[in-house]
Protein backbone atom coordinates (compact mmCIF):
# COMPACT_ATOMS: atom_id res chain seq x y z
CA UNK A 1 0.00 0.00 0.00
CA UNK A 2 1.55 3.33 -1.64
CA UNK A 3 0.57 6.35 1.39
CA UNK A 4 -0.71 9.49 -0.16
CA UNK A 5 -1.67 13.35 0.28
CA UNK A 6 -5.09 13.28 1.74
CA UNK A 7 -7.58 14.25 -0.62
CA UNK A 8 -7.83 18.02 -0.52
CA UNK A 9 -4.34 18.55 0.18
CA UNK A 10 -1.22 19.53 -2.16
CA UNK A 11 2.33 19.19 -2.46
CA UNK A 12 4.52 22.23 -2.81
CA UNK A 13 7.76 21.73 -4.52
CA UNK A 14 10.73 23.19 -5.06
CA UNK A 15 10.07 25.04 -8.63
CA UNK A 16 6.57 25.76 -7.34
CA UNK A 17 7.59 27.29 -3.64
CA UNK A 18 9.51 30.25 -5.48
CA UNK A 19 6.54 31.50 -6.90
CA UNK A 20 4.74 31.51 -3.76
CA UNK A 21 7.60 33.18 -1.93
CA UNK A 22 7.76 35.79 -4.47
CA UNK A 23 4.14 36.68 -4.26
CA UNK A 24 4.50 36.60 -0.11
CA UNK A 25 7.48 39.00 -0.79
CA UNK A 26 5.64 41.67 -2.93
CA UNK A 27 2.22 41.34 -0.86
CA UNK A 28 4.59 41.90 1.95
CA UNK A 29 6.09 44.86 0.71
CA UNK A 30 2.43 46.54 -0.20
CA UNK A 31 1.17 45.89 3.45
CA UNK A 32 4.14 47.58 4.59
CA UNK A 33 3.82 51.00 2.05
CA UNK A 34 0.29 50.71 4.38
CA UNK A 35 1.33 50.33 7.59
CA UNK A 36 -0.07 46.79 8.18
CA UNK A 37 1.57 44.66 10.95
CA UNK A 38 2.45 41.03 11.02
CA UNK A 39 0.16 39.13 13.54
CA UNK A 40 0.19 34.82 14.07
CA UNK A 41 -2.80 32.68 15.43
CA UNK A 42 -2.66 28.99 16.48
CA UNK A 43 -3.25 26.58 13.73
CA UNK A 44 -6.32 25.57 15.86
CA UNK A 45 -9.11 27.13 18.51
CA UNK A 46 -11.61 26.83 20.60
CA UNK A 47 -14.45 25.83 18.43
CA UNK A 48 -16.65 28.24 20.26
CA UNK A 49 -14.66 30.74 18.49
CA UNK A 50 -16.01 30.00 15.32
CA UNK A 51 -19.51 29.14 16.10
CA UNK A 52 -20.10 32.22 18.04
CA UNK A 53 -17.98 34.28 15.06
CA UNK A 54 -18.66 33.00 12.11
CA UNK A 55 -22.18 31.94 12.67
CA UNK A 56 -24.01 28.81 13.21
CA UNK A 57 -26.24 28.94 10.22
CA UNK A 58 -23.07 28.80 7.94
CA UNK A 59 -21.68 26.21 5.61
CA UNK A 60 -18.79 26.63 7.74
CA UNK A 61 -19.75 25.85 10.81
CA UNK A 62 -22.50 23.34 9.76
CA UNK A 63 -20.80 20.80 7.42
CA UNK A 64 -17.17 22.20 6.70
CA UNK A 65 -15.22 22.97 9.80
CA UNK A 66 -12.71 19.92 10.83
CA UNK A 67 -13.58 19.68 14.77
CA UNK A 68 -12.12 17.14 17.07
CA UNK A 69 -11.97 16.48 20.71
CA UNK A 70 -8.36 16.65 22.82
CA UNK A 71 -7.44 14.96 25.63
CA UNK A 72 -9.33 17.25 27.65
CA UNK A 73 -12.27 16.86 26.32
CA UNK A 74 -12.26 20.14 24.87
CA UNK A 75 -13.70 20.62 21.10
CA UNK A 76 -10.87 22.05 19.06
CA UNK A 77 -11.35 22.90 15.74
CA UNK A 78 -8.78 23.25 12.63
CA UNK A 79 -8.99 27.50 11.91
CA UNK A 80 -11.75 27.39 8.85
CA UNK A 81 -10.80 31.38 8.09
CA UNK A 82 -9.04 33.91 9.92
CA UNK A 83 -11.00 37.17 11.07
CA UNK A 84 -12.40 35.07 14.10
CA UNK A 85 -8.98 34.06 15.16
CA UNK A 86 -7.39 37.55 14.97
CA UNK A 87 -10.59 39.76 16.82
CA UNK A 88 -9.59 36.69 19.57
CA UNK A 89 -6.48 37.60 19.73
CA UNK A 90 -6.87 41.41 19.42
CA UNK A 91 -9.59 40.78 22.44
CA UNK A 92 -7.39 38.42 24.43
CA UNK A 93 -4.27 40.42 24.49
CA UNK A 94 -6.13 43.92 24.65
CA UNK A 95 -4.35 45.65 21.89
CA UNK A 96 -8.06 48.21 21.86
CA UNK A 97 -5.57 49.27 24.81
CA UNK A 98 -3.04 50.37 22.51
CA UNK A 99 -1.84 53.77 21.89
CA UNK A 100 -1.79 53.81 17.75
CA UNK A 101 -5.31 53.29 16.51
CA UNK A 102 -6.76 51.65 14.56
CA UNK A 103 -4.73 48.31 15.03
CA UNK A 104 -3.96 47.36 11.22
CA UNK A 105 -2.87 43.75 10.81
CA UNK A 106 -1.96 41.06 8.46
CA UNK A 107 -1.15 37.26 8.38
CA UNK A 108 -0.57 34.54 6.41
CA UNK A 109 -1.96 31.45 7.47
CA UNK A 110 -2.97 27.94 6.06
CA UNK A 111 -7.10 27.13 6.03
CA UNK A 112 -8.86 23.97 6.67
CA UNK A 113 -12.38 22.77 5.40
CA UNK A 114 -13.77 19.60 4.74
CA UNK A 115 -15.33 20.93 1.08
CA UNK A 116 -15.57 18.79 -1.90
CA UNK A 117 -12.01 19.60 -3.88
CA UNK A 118 -11.53 21.87 -6.95
CA UNK A 119 -8.74 23.15 -9.09
CA UNK A 120 -7.56 25.77 -6.80
CA UNK A 121 -10.24 25.23 -3.86
CA UNK A 122 -8.71 22.37 -1.31
CA UNK A 123 -9.09 21.49 2.13
CA UNK A 124 -6.10 22.74 3.63
CA UNK A 125 -5.29 25.91 1.75
CA UNK A 126 -3.41 29.37 1.96
CA UNK A 127 -4.84 32.64 2.80
CA UNK A 128 -3.25 36.16 2.85
CA UNK A 129 -5.64 38.01 4.85
CA UNK A 130 -5.76 41.72 6.36
CA UNK A 131 -7.99 43.27 9.81
CA UNK A 132 -8.54 46.66 10.90
CA UNK A 133 -9.82 47.07 14.41
CA UNK A 134 -11.18 49.86 15.99
CA UNK A 135 -12.14 52.39 13.06
CA UNK A 136 -15.47 53.00 12.24
CA UNK A 137 -14.65 55.14 8.87
CA UNK A 138 -16.13 54.85 5.49
CA UNK A 139 -12.25 55.84 4.84
CA UNK A 140 -11.21 52.35 6.01
CA UNK A 141 -12.58 50.48 4.11
CA UNK A 142 -11.71 52.38 1.13
CA UNK A 143 -8.27 51.76 2.68
CA UNK A 144 -8.78 47.87 2.80
CA UNK A 145 -10.22 47.66 -0.88
CA UNK A 146 -7.31 49.75 -1.87
CA UNK A 147 -4.69 47.33 -0.51
CA UNK A 148 -6.82 44.41 -1.58
CA UNK A 149 -6.54 45.38 -5.26
CA UNK A 150 -2.59 46.66 -5.08
CA UNK A 151 -1.82 43.68 -4.24
CA UNK A 152 -3.09 42.16 -7.42
CA UNK A 153 -2.01 44.55 -9.29
CA UNK A 154 1.27 44.66 -7.98
CA UNK A 155 1.52 41.08 -9.30
CA UNK A 156 0.77 41.52 -12.83
CA UNK A 157 -3.10 40.71 -12.65
CA UNK A 158 -4.77 43.06 -15.07
CA UNK A 159 -8.26 40.89 -15.71
CA UNK A 160 -9.99 42.15 -12.14
CA UNK A 161 -13.59 43.02 -11.20
CA UNK A 162 -14.28 44.81 -7.55
CA UNK A 163 -17.74 43.87 -6.93
CA UNK A 164 -19.38 45.96 -4.36
CA UNK A 165 -22.29 45.72 -1.46
CA UNK A 166 -23.95 47.32 1.57
CA UNK A 167 -25.57 44.99 4.46
CA UNK A 168 -26.15 48.24 6.39
CA UNK A 169 -26.51 48.35 9.82
CA UNK A 170 -28.74 46.31 12.68
CA UNK A 171 -31.60 48.49 11.53
CA UNK A 172 -31.43 47.80 7.83
CA UNK A 173 -30.57 44.17 8.14
CA UNK A 174 -33.54 43.33 10.19
CA UNK A 175 -36.04 44.74 7.82
CA UNK A 176 -34.17 43.43 4.76
CA UNK A 177 -34.63 40.20 6.67
CA UNK A 178 -38.45 40.32 7.28
CA UNK A 179 -38.66 41.08 3.22
CA UNK A 180 -36.50 38.07 2.51
CA UNK A 181 -38.68 35.89 4.45
CA UNK A 182 -42.08 37.45 2.94
CA UNK A 183 -40.13 37.18 -0.29
CA UNK A 184 -38.71 32.93 -0.26
CA UNK A 185 -41.54 31.85 1.78
CA UNK A 186 -44.38 31.20 -1.15
CA UNK A 187 -41.51 29.45 -2.73
CA UNK A 188 -39.92 27.68 0.15
CA UNK A 189 -41.32 23.82 -1.06
CA UNK A 190 -38.69 25.03 -4.26
CA UNK A 191 -35.63 25.67 -2.43
CA UNK A 192 -32.96 23.53 -2.30
CA UNK A 193 -32.58 21.93 1.48
CA UNK A 194 -29.88 24.44 2.83
CA UNK A 195 -32.31 27.57 1.66
CA UNK A 196 -35.50 25.75 3.76
CA UNK A 197 -33.58 25.71 6.93
CA UNK A 198 -31.63 29.18 6.05
CA UNK A 199 -34.95 31.04 5.64
CA UNK A 200 -35.96 31.21 9.03
CA UNK A 201 -32.55 31.56 10.73
CA UNK A 202 -30.50 33.76 7.80
CA UNK A 203 -32.79 34.39 5.08
CA UNK A 204 -29.84 36.47 3.24
CA UNK A 205 -27.65 33.42 3.07
CA UNK A 206 -30.07 32.29 0.53
CA UNK A 207 -28.68 34.91 -1.97
CA UNK A 208 -25.39 33.29 -1.73
CA UNK A 209 -26.58 29.94 -3.06
CA UNK A 210 -24.93 28.30 -5.76
CA UNK A 211 -28.15 25.35 -6.04
CA UNK A 212 -31.21 27.65 -6.43
CA UNK A 213 -29.26 31.14 -8.24
CA UNK A 214 -31.09 30.02 -11.56
CA UNK A 215 -34.45 30.17 -9.54
CA UNK A 216 -37.05 32.71 -10.54
CA UNK A 217 -37.32 33.91 -6.57
CA UNK A 218 -33.56 35.10 -6.94
CA UNK A 219 -34.07 36.81 -9.74
CA UNK A 220 -37.14 38.84 -8.39
CA UNK A 221 -35.89 39.42 -4.46
CA UNK A 222 -35.70 42.37 -3.12
CA UNK A 223 -32.32 44.45 -2.98
CA UNK A 224 -30.83 45.36 0.22
CA UNK A 225 -30.35 48.92 -0.93
CA UNK A 226 -33.67 49.49 -0.98
CA UNK A 227 -33.90 48.77 2.87
CA UNK A 228 -30.69 50.84 3.31
CA UNK A 229 -31.80 53.63 6.17
CA UNK A 230 -30.91 57.02 5.95
CA UNK A 231 -26.78 56.78 7.95
CA UNK A 232 -26.53 52.92 6.24
CA UNK A 233 -27.08 54.78 2.57
CA UNK A 234 -24.75 57.76 3.23
CA UNK A 235 -22.05 55.34 4.70
CA UNK A 236 -22.08 53.47 1.55
CA UNK A 237 -21.91 56.56 -0.58
CA UNK A 238 -19.20 57.73 1.11
CA UNK A 239 -16.96 54.53 0.68
CA UNK A 240 -17.65 54.68 -2.81
CA UNK A 241 -16.90 58.21 -2.82
CA UNK A 242 -13.62 57.55 -1.47
CA UNK A 243 -13.10 54.31 -4.13
CA UNK A 244 -13.45 57.49 -6.79
CA UNK A 245 -11.09 59.38 -5.31
CA UNK A 246 -8.40 56.58 -5.75
CA UNK A 247 -9.56 55.65 -9.00
CA UNK A 248 -10.68 52.48 -8.27
CA UNK A 249 -13.22 51.08 -10.83
CA UNK A 250 -16.13 49.38 -9.23
CA UNK A 251 -19.55 47.37 -9.65
CA UNK A 252 -22.26 47.44 -7.11
CA UNK A 253 -24.04 44.12 -7.11
CA UNK A 254 -27.24 44.04 -4.58
CA UNK A 255 -26.82 39.96 -4.38
CA UNK A 256 -23.61 39.72 -2.71
CA UNK A 257 -24.07 39.03 0.47
CA UNK A 258 -20.73 37.12 1.46
CA UNK A 259 -20.55 33.85 3.05
CA UNK A 260 -20.41 34.85 6.94
CA UNK A 261 -22.85 36.08 9.56
CA UNK A 262 -20.19 38.33 11.15
CA UNK A 263 -20.32 40.56 8.11
CA UNK A 264 -22.20 44.25 8.16
CA UNK A 265 -22.53 47.75 5.69
CA UNK A 266 -19.19 47.32 3.11
CA UNK A 267 -18.91 43.67 1.51
CA UNK A 268 -16.89 43.12 -1.34
CA UNK A 269 -15.51 40.42 -3.81
CA UNK A 270 -12.54 41.22 -6.34
CA UNK A 271 -12.96 38.22 -9.29
CA UNK A 272 -10.55 37.30 -12.60
CA UNK A 273 -12.37 38.06 -15.74
CA UNK A 274 -9.35 36.32 -17.50
CA UNK A 275 -10.75 34.03 -19.66
CA UNK A 276 -10.46 30.10 -19.23
CA UNK A 277 -10.00 31.28 -15.09
CA UNK A 278 -13.21 28.74 -14.69
CA UNK A 279 -16.73 29.03 -13.06
CA UNK A 280 -15.68 30.05 -9.35
CA UNK A 281 -14.30 33.72 -10.32
CA UNK A 282 -13.36 35.01 -6.77
CA UNK A 283 -10.16 35.73 -5.94
CA UNK A 284 -10.87 37.48 -2.43
CA UNK A 285 -13.52 39.28 -0.62
CA UNK A 286 -14.07 40.68 3.14
CA UNK A 287 -16.17 43.38 4.57
CA UNK A 288 -16.93 45.27 7.52
CA UNK A 289 -18.12 42.92 10.70
CA UNK A 290 -18.85 45.17 13.73
CA UNK A 291 -19.95 43.43 16.48
CA UNK A 292 -17.48 40.55 16.19
CA UNK A 293 -15.49 41.21 18.90
CA UNK A 294 -18.34 41.79 21.25
CA UNK A 295 -19.60 37.89 20.07
CA UNK A 296 -15.94 36.80 20.96
CA UNK A 297 -15.88 38.84 24.29
CA UNK A 298 -14.26 41.98 23.70
CA UNK A 299 -15.30 45.64 24.26
CA UNK A 300 -17.51 47.28 21.06
CA UNK A 301 -14.82 47.29 18.63
CA UNK A 302 -15.73 48.13 14.61
CA UNK A 303 -13.70 46.24 12.06
CA UNK A 304 -12.87 45.88 8.57
CA UNK A 305 -11.18 43.10 6.64
CA UNK A 306 -10.59 40.67 3.55
CA UNK A 307 -8.98 37.43 2.68
CA UNK A 308 -7.75 36.15 -0.38
CA UNK A 309 -6.80 32.57 -1.36
CA UNK A 310 -3.21 31.73 -2.19
CA UNK A 311 -3.77 28.79 -4.47
CA UNK A 312 -6.51 31.00 -6.69
CA UNK A 313 -3.71 33.43 -6.94
CA UNK A 314 -1.49 31.12 -8.31
CA UNK A 315 -4.16 30.33 -10.66
CA UNK A 316 -4.86 33.83 -11.87
CA UNK A 317 -1.41 34.21 -12.54
CA UNK A 318 -0.73 31.38 -14.38
CA UNK A 319 -3.98 32.01 -16.45
CA UNK A 320 -3.37 35.61 -17.56
CA UNK A 321 0.51 34.30 -18.15
CA UNK A 322 2.51 36.56 -15.84
CA UNK A 323 5.59 36.08 -15.71
CA UNK A 324 7.56 36.69 -12.68
CA UNK A 325 11.09 38.03 -12.09
CA UNK A 326 11.90 34.59 -9.94
CA UNK A 327 15.46 34.57 -8.72
CA UNK A 328 16.75 31.38 -8.23
CA UNK A 329 20.05 31.53 -8.68
CA UNK A 330 23.14 31.06 -6.51
CA UNK A 331 26.16 33.14 -6.46
CA UNK A 332 28.92 30.62 -6.63
CA UNK A 333 29.51 27.01 -7.19
CA UNK A 334 32.78 25.22 -5.88
CA UNK A 335 33.96 22.42 -8.45
CA UNK A 336 37.39 20.61 -7.14
CA UNK A 337 38.88 17.51 -7.95
CA UNK A 338 41.34 15.41 -5.45
CA UNK A 339 40.75 14.86 -1.97
CA UNK A 340 43.07 17.91 -0.98
CA UNK A 341 40.89 20.31 -3.10
CA UNK A 342 37.72 18.85 -1.66
CA UNK A 343 38.57 19.80 1.69
CA UNK A 344 39.19 23.32 0.44
CA UNK A 345 36.11 23.04 -1.25
CA UNK A 346 34.50 22.11 1.73
CA UNK A 347 36.16 25.26 3.65
CA UNK A 348 35.68 27.57 0.65
CA UNK A 349 31.56 27.03 0.79
CA UNK A 350 31.53 27.40 4.41
CA UNK A 351 33.18 30.70 4.02
CA UNK A 352 31.29 31.80 1.38
CA UNK A 353 28.39 31.19 3.16
CA UNK A 354 28.98 32.72 6.44
CA UNK A 355 29.84 35.94 4.63
CA UNK A 356 26.62 36.45 2.44
CA UNK A 357 27.57 34.66 -0.41
CA UNK A 358 25.31 31.84 -1.66
CA UNK A 359 27.40 28.72 -2.39
CA UNK A 360 27.09 25.01 -3.21
CA UNK A 361 29.14 22.46 -4.16
CA UNK A 362 29.58 18.58 -4.96
CA UNK A 363 30.22 16.26 -3.05
CA UNK A 364 29.43 13.01 -5.25
CA UNK A 365 32.79 12.80 -6.88
CA UNK A 366 31.93 13.65 -9.91
CA UNK A 367 33.48 14.48 -12.59
CA UNK A 368 34.85 18.52 -13.38
CA UNK A 369 32.13 17.69 -16.39
CA UNK A 370 29.51 16.69 -14.42
CA UNK A 371 30.10 19.21 -11.83
CA UNK A 372 30.23 22.27 -13.95
CA UNK A 373 26.47 20.79 -15.63
CA UNK A 374 25.33 21.26 -11.78
CA UNK A 375 26.81 24.24 -11.45
CA UNK A 376 24.56 25.26 -14.82
CA UNK A 377 21.38 23.56 -13.25
CA UNK A 378 22.15 25.97 -10.47
CA UNK A 379 22.06 29.27 -12.20
CA UNK A 380 25.33 29.62 -10.75
CA UNK A 381 26.18 33.04 -11.23
CA UNK A 382 30.05 32.12 -10.72
CA UNK A 383 32.47 28.80 -10.32
CA UNK A 384 35.01 28.34 -8.17
CA UNK A 385 37.47 26.14 -9.76
CA UNK A 386 39.89 24.38 -7.03
CA UNK A 387 42.60 21.54 -8.22
CA UNK A 388 45.76 19.93 -7.33
CA UNK A 389 47.35 23.02 -9.11
CA UNK A 390 45.30 25.32 -7.13
CA UNK A 391 45.70 23.87 -3.56
CA UNK A 392 49.54 24.02 -3.83
CA UNK A 393 49.32 27.56 -4.86
CA UNK A 394 46.45 28.74 -2.55
CA UNK A 395 44.72 30.26 -5.30
CA UNK A 396 40.91 29.67 -7.08
CA UNK A 397 40.19 29.26 -10.35
CA UNK A 398 36.88 31.57 -10.93
CA UNK A 399 34.68 31.72 -14.09
CA UNK A 400 31.74 33.83 -14.93
CA UNK A 401 29.08 31.23 -16.49
CA UNK A 402 27.53 34.61 -18.28
CA UNK A 403 31.12 35.27 -20.60
CA UNK A 404 33.26 31.66 -19.98
CA UNK A 405 35.89 34.24 -18.65
CA UNK A 406 38.21 32.66 -16.17
CA UNK A 407 40.52 34.38 -13.91
CA UNK A 408 42.97 32.60 -10.51
CA UNK A 409 42.58 34.27 -7.79
CA UNK A 410 44.36 34.38 -4.35
CA UNK A 411 42.46 32.37 -1.74
CA UNK A 412 42.91 35.33 0.47
CA UNK A 413 41.47 37.64 -2.00
CA UNK A 414 37.97 35.41 -3.01
CA UNK A 415 36.01 36.90 -0.67
CA UNK A 416 36.36 40.65 -1.85
CA UNK A 417 37.03 39.59 -5.65
CA UNK A 418 33.46 37.91 -5.91
CA UNK A 419 31.75 40.51 -3.79
CA UNK A 420 33.06 43.38 -6.45
CA UNK A 421 31.36 41.24 -8.77
CA UNK A 422 28.48 40.28 -7.42
CA UNK A 423 27.60 44.03 -6.77
CA UNK A 424 28.10 45.02 -10.38
CA UNK A 425 32.17 45.79 -10.32
CA UNK A 426 31.71 47.83 -7.28
CA UNK A 427 33.46 46.88 -3.93
CA UNK A 428 36.15 47.59 -1.80
CA UNK A 429 39.72 46.02 -3.08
Amino acid sequence: MSIKAPRGTEDLLPGQVEIWQYAESVIKDVVKHFNYKEIRTPIFEHTELFQRGVGDSTDIVQKEMYTFKDRGDRSITLRPEGTAAVVRAYVENKMYGLPTQPVKLFYFAEMFRYERPQHGRTRQFHQFGVEVLGSNQPAIDAEVINLAMTCYEKLGLKSLKLVLNSLGDQESRTNYRKALIEHFTPYKNELCHDCQSRLEQNPLRILDCKKDREHQAMQTAPSILDYLNESSRTYFEDVKHYLDLMEIPYVVDANLVRGLDYYNHTAFEIMSEADGFGAITTLAGGGRYNGLAEDVGGPETPGMGFAMGFERLIMALQVEGVQLPLLDAIDCYVVSFGEAANESAIRLTNTLRQNGISADQDYEGRKMKAQMKSASRNHAKYVCIIGESEVEEKTVMVKAMDTGEQESVREQDILTYLRKRLNGGIGNE
